[in-house]
């Protein structure tokens, strides 16, 4: 019982942390950040944008419980690609490390499973983003 308490406490603080460490960005400060500072293409950049925005309402400190596990951070990476304290996963990455507003671990996740998934990997963009209609267009909003 004793056990289960602190490990209910450790994740408790663990949340608190991450609220504390994390950002909620504004669209344009996002797409600009995604593509100047992490190398995203800018010919996918509205997908990404219009993704975030129904994953995680563009906030890197989220953290999702589902079914199938939970999911983390701005991109709301799934609890299979990271692991618990120590890096492990599919990208090799602590989940801890994907709710920081340092968004190094979190984008080269992302842009992985992208890679290897599309963006239909994502519910969020196959019920919101997959008519390009529905993009936002960050030339004209966002000078981008």
């Amino acid at each position: 019982m004793r056990t289960a308490a602190l490990a209910l406490f450790c994740v408790g603080l663990w949340v608190s942390m991450a609220s504390v460490l994390g950002k909620q960005y504004l669209r344009c400060e996002l797409a600009r950040k995604l593509l100047e500072q992490h190398s995203f293409e800018r010919s996918l950049l509205s997908n990404w944008i219009c993704l975030l925005e129904h994953e995680s309402e563009l906030d890197t400190s989220k953290i999702s419980t589902t079914l199938n596990g939970s999911r983390y951070g701005l991109f709301q990476i799934e609890s299979r690609y990271c692991q618990d304290g120590r890096r492990g996963g599919v990208c090799n990455v602590k989940c801890q490390d994907l709710v920081e507003e340092n968004l190094r671990e979190a984008a080269a996740c992302a842009k992985r499973i992208q890679a290897e998934e599309g963006f239909r990997h994502w519910s969020g963009w196959q019920r919101y983003c997959r008519n390009t209609q529905n993009l936002p267009n960050l030339k004209v909003i966002c000078g981008i």
